[in-house]
């Protein structure tokens, strides 16, 4: 049996993946990292509330089998750049530091599609430069997950992906740009079970339609 963490555990991607890791038969506990309290309804689900800032204080949280890390923000949720990236990055890669730190053995990042550390786009160099970081953390397994718009009830509106949801089905149904099309934060998380149940590389990277072959 096994027992997960799960970081960024009521976003879109994060919230689907409590529930279906609770739900698999191989993991006994599933710890849901948050901000605030949250009532979880499975016996197999425990809820930590930390604070970001001085997360030095809850390395114990960090202990299991697997972790993984699905937190994230937009620049109109935090403000400025600055403010993302703290969320983005710095925060994700410290909560990576403490979990290699403390021996856990196999991790899983939701980054983005196009995720590039030269990228001149803000968002896309901080993605990139997460993945760099935490590949040479000591973990036996890394596995990145790419998706491009996701779609699904959130509980703040975006303006972008709303028209997202219904332009880009559409657009993407043409052959060479199909592998970009939109995909859910379930379809997601079913995948990233899928790899934390079968697969056993060091470094794996899961790209746009990758992400829908489970």
């Amino acid at each position: 049996m096994k027992t997960a963490i799960v970081l960024g555990a009521t976003g879109l991607i994060g919230k689907n993946l409590v529930q279906q890791l609770a739900e698999h038969p191989s993991v006994s506990q599933v710890t849901a990292v948050t901000r605030r309290p949250v009532d979880y309804p499975s016996p197999k689900i425990t809820n930590q509330v930390v604070d970001f800032d001085n997360l030095s204080q809850f390395a114990h949280i960090f202990r299991g089998d697997m972790l993984f890390s699905c937190l994230g923000t937009t620049k109109k949720q935090a403000g400025t750049i600055a403010k993302q990236r703290t969320v983005d990055l710095d925060y994700q890669l410290q909560v990576a530091q403490l979990a290699a730190q403390n021996q856990i053995k196999h991790y899983f990042l939701v980054s983005s599609s196009g995720a590039n550390a030269n990228s001149r786009s803000p968002y896309l160099q901080m993605k990139g430069e997460l993945e760099q970081h935490v590949k040479q953390l000591h973990f036996d397994t890394v596995n990145i997950f790419q998706p491009s718009l996701l779609v699904g009830q959130r509980s703040d509106t975006r303006i972008a992906e709303t028209l997202g949801n219904y332009l880009l089905p559409t657009i993407c149904k043409l052959p060479w740009l199909k592998k970009y099309r939109p995909i859910s934060g379930q379809q997601v998380a079913k995948k990233m079970v899928s790899v934390a149940m079968s697969e056993h590389k060091k470094t794996q990277i899961y790209a746009l339609d990758v992400l829908f072959d489970c």
